[in-house]
């Protein structure tokens, strides 16, 4: 409205209109101009004489000077060179008009989100050791096969511990993963894979993978095979051959077994998978059982809302629970309520359904499957999921069409889970997210309880300042949506939009908006929301793999210290955190849906850094995670297990590679500069700390110890103190040993003495201060902050005065600690 009011106000006059007429010249009025015929000697007119008109007139004769007239001008060629005068004049005054409505244009209304001409007036400037890094170009966004590939094989991937590798590695098309960690085996002397030599064998070879080493392909190898938490849909589902044929008493339980069902879902899967209003479900579900009594059908939707969530209800339990209350095994339940959810939404009509339970229900059915192991179908399935729910206008929000406060809250739900949905599987099956920021208006649902809405009436309720129901659904949306803004900024990375100084600092302002947003409401003694408090800190840790992975083996150049140590900082909170969610006792309940939002290729990233520096500080807390996510034997060697788990993943992905014909581009890394290796050793940066023992604390980690001793025991490890060199002199030897690095840190703390300081290069975790204009929905709350960094308490800070020393400095301030730790309180200091 805003700018349509602007164009009438700005539209040109008609007789200034762009449009060109039939004869394709542009129509303007001409400009009345004096047509005076030049009588004076061009001499009388420089010196501004009265002429005489004379030949020669009398002024050149007094002056003794030449006197010359100008010829009759030629009437055709004068009017030509007015008419060329008058359009160039009418095109001037167009220019001018355009130019200010452009500006008032401007001024009132925002760019879009990905609009890159506005976030670069906003964001700070590249540094100079980051202007030349490129990420590797053995990691790409499309995919390309050959026809005559395996189609029969599962494209899950292949298993090594609990780690599933599909060709796509944190989101990117990787298909020369097994030449990849053939160099690294190769050329781990050099302390960096020999880069050069492997993109000049990719390029003679430029098919599936050439390593003769690996076993041949065999379909029915284990490490092929789906776990048993793997659901794959039936194809009747979708195309109806047989989904109507047979009857709901077929595959609907007792009431008992069904009211137990859905406790379950209750208990183990709405907490942390909302998708549904507690109190309408009740009635739905008493309704239901009401008309099955009198002898009737059920509606449609309402057998399919039943036997979605019983579905859901019984994927969340345990096998041996299944066993004992039901007496049959899980996977045979699993496949009873699937097929019977796959029924019930073929009969409702789901592929072109309007009715928002069909839809909501479709959802329920979506969110058990796409966990940690997630196929093309299930890419399918939400990729039609996404669609239909656009065409139900799920992507506008409700309450701009004046609907009900319950059944607002409901499309808002829905929509914000298939935004996760959509992004699960395109991290595991590509290419990109199909659901854009600037597509959507739905908003974020309301902070409120179940409860709210059913007192609220037809007014919608106040959201609440403290824990509700949907506070941590909430909180993963959230993040969720910050991992859509990020997926657009690795594109912009790659087009030299942005820099990486200034994507960080985004993640910075995120964390703490959402740190200063949640941590009050949070109360560690109710297990769910010392969960959420977990899940956000493995989700915040996560947004830096995201970003900085691809550049963690650049072949243009190497990667700057500051931002190695972001990844390894980052990278071991997220696999701590996640493992602390998977195996906590506390967590048990959840822990099926775990592998949902955790990812273990991280651990890949950890293993490749301290397999070419095993002497760094953190390789003790590397190594509990690496066994714990790869199943090692621990009786051998770090290098032995590195070497086991490499030559494993190698082959692997080898064989799987030949089988799905996988192809990389012919001119893969043919421009890139590569980078020379360095190796570092203990004496070349004495930071790693070589001597340290492992903490006992670590060899707890995923061991199925109760959650409060577990976090007393990390804790208390990571507080012990590192004796290390003042943090400018540690500074000094670093860049010496890497060539790289940010620049000596100032303050108080860089004078530290003894105690346990920190060095500036172990400060990754801790990114908080300058906020970013260009998120829309994060506010500026702070303009100066004190705190420690967001990070599991694994690592500890004391308080800092953010001072601005450098572009860098502004962003990321060091955090220096000297003298006694600082108890900490989930982010901040107490």
């Amino acid at each position: 409205m805003v700018e349509s009011s602007i164009d009438h106000a700005l539209a040109p006059p008609p007789y200034l209109s762009l449009s060109p007429p039939v004869s394709g010249v542009i129509s303007v009025p001409k400009t009345r101009r004096r047509n005076r015929m030049i009588n004076s000697c061009l001499e009388c007119r420089r010196r501004k004489l009265k002429c005489s008109k004379g030949h020669p007139c009398t002024n050149c004769l007094k002056s003794n000077r030449d006197c010359i007239f100008l010829a009759p001008a030629d009437s055709a060629a004068q009017s030509k060179l007015l008419e060329i005068k008058e359009k160039v004049g009418s095109l001037e005054l167009l220019l001018e008009k355009d130019v200010a409505r452009d500006g008032l244009r401007a001024q009132v209304t925002s760019p879009p989100i990905g609009d890159s001409t506005a976030h670069m007036q906003n964001e700070p400037p590249a540094l100079e050791d980051e202007k030349g890094l490129e990420p590797t170009p053995l990691a790409m966004l499309d995919a390309l096969y050959d026809d005559d590939a395996d189609d029969s094989l599962l494209e899950l991937g292949i298993q090594l511990g609990k780690m599933r590798l599909t060709e796509r590695l944190g989101g990117l098309f990787r298909p020369k993963i097994s030449e990849e960690l053939e160099a690294a085996l190769r050329h781990h002397a050099n302390g960096q894979p020999d880069l050069q030599q492997c993109l000049s064998e990719i390029r003679l070879n430029n098919t599936s993978s050439s390593n003769a080493s690996s076993p041949e392909y065999s379909r029915d190898a284990a490490y092929l095979q789906p776990s048993t938490a793997f659901i794959v849909p039936d194809s009747s589902f979708i195309f109806g051959a047989a989904s109507c044929q047979s009857s709901l008493l077929d595959f609907l339980p007792s009431r008992k077994a069904a009211d137990r069902l859905v406790g379950q879902y209750f208990e183990a899967v709405y907490p942390v998978a909302r998708a549904l209003h507690r109190p309408t479900f009740e009635k739905q579900y008493a309704t239901f059982w009401k008309v099955i009594s009198v002898g009737l059908e059920p509606v449609s939707s309402a057998q399919a809302i039943v036997f979605a969530v019983m579905f859901s209800g019984v994927v969340s339990m345990d096998e041996d629970i299944i066993f004992q209350n039901f007496g049959v095994s899980k996977q045979k339940l699993v496949d009873n309520f699937r097929l019977g959810t796959e029924m019930a939404l073929a009969k409702a009509n789901f592929i072109r359904t309007t009715k928002v339970e069909t839809m909501q229900a479709f959802v329920v059915y979506l969110i058990p499957m796409c966990r940690n192991e997630v196929s093309r179908a299930h890419s399918a399935l939400t990729g039609t999921a996404i669609r239909i729910a656009e065409c139900m206008g799920l992507h506008r929000d409700g309450e701009n069409f004046g609907l009900a406060p319950i059944d607002v809250h409901l499309r808002r739900m829905i929509w914000y889970q298939l935004c996760f949905l959509d992004l699960r599987t395109c991290e595991a099956q590509g290419p990109r997210p199909g659901i854009r920021k600037e597509d959507f208006d739905t908003k974020l649902p309301l902070n409120i309880d179940d409860d709210d809405l059913l007192r609220s009436g037809s007014a919608a309720p106040q959201p609440a300042k403290g824990w509700t129901d949907m506070t941590y659904t909430n909180l993963r949306f959230e993040c969720n949506e910050m991992h859509r803004l990020l997926y657009v900024d690795r594109t912009r990375l790659e087009r030299k939009e942005t820099s990486l100084t200034a994507v960080l600092a985004k993640i910075a302002k995120f964390k703490v908006e959402m740190e200063a947003k949640y941590t009050l409401m949070v109360d560690e003694r109710i297990p769910i929301q010392r969960y959420a408090k977990d899940m956000l800190e493995m989700r915040l840790n996560g947004m830096h793999i995201t970003v900085l992975h691809r550049y963690h083996n650049s072949v243009s150049q190497q990667m700057p210290e500051r931002l190695r140590q972001i990844i390894i900082t980052s990278g071991l909170a997220q696999v701590e955190l996640s493992i602390m969610l998977e195996s906590a006792v506390e967590y048990s309940q959840w822990a099926w849906y775990a592998a949902g939002p955790l990812q273990y290729h991280t651990a890949l990233l950890l293993l490749m850094e301290v397999f070419y520096h095993p002497e760094r500080r953190e390789a003790d807390r590397i190594w509990a995670c690496i066994d714990y996510v790869f199943e090692v034997d621990p009786a051998q060697s770090r290098e032995q297990r590195a070497r086991h788990i490499l030559t494993d993943l190698r082959d692997r992905s080898a064989v799987y590679a030949r089988a799905r014909k996988m192809r990389a581009p012919s001119d893969l890394g043919q421009n890139m500069n590569l980078a020379p290796a360095a190796r570092a050793s203990a004496s070349e940066a004495p930071h790693f700390a070589a001597n340290l023992q492992p903490p006992a604390a670590y060899a707890q980690v995923g061991s199925a110890m109760p959650l409060p001793q577990l976090r007393q025991s990390l804790a208390a490890s990571a507080s012990a103190e590192i004796p290390l060199p003042n943090a400018e002199a540690a500074w000094a030897l670093e860049m010496q040993a890497f060539d790289s690095g940010p620049p000596p840190c100032s303050g108080e703390g860089a004078q530290g003495g003894g105690g346990a300081t920190e060095t500036a290069a172990s400060m990754g975790g801790s990114m908080y201060d300058e906020f970013m204009p260009d998120i829309d929905w994060v506010r500026p709350l702070f303009l100066h902050v004190k705190l420690a960094p967001l990070s599991p308490p694994l690592c500890r800070f004391a308080n800092y005065d953010i001072s601005m020393q450098s572009e860098w400095d502004r962003i990321f301030p060091p955090h220096l600690s000297a003298g006694e730790p600082t108890p900490l309180v989930w982010g901040r200091q107490a």
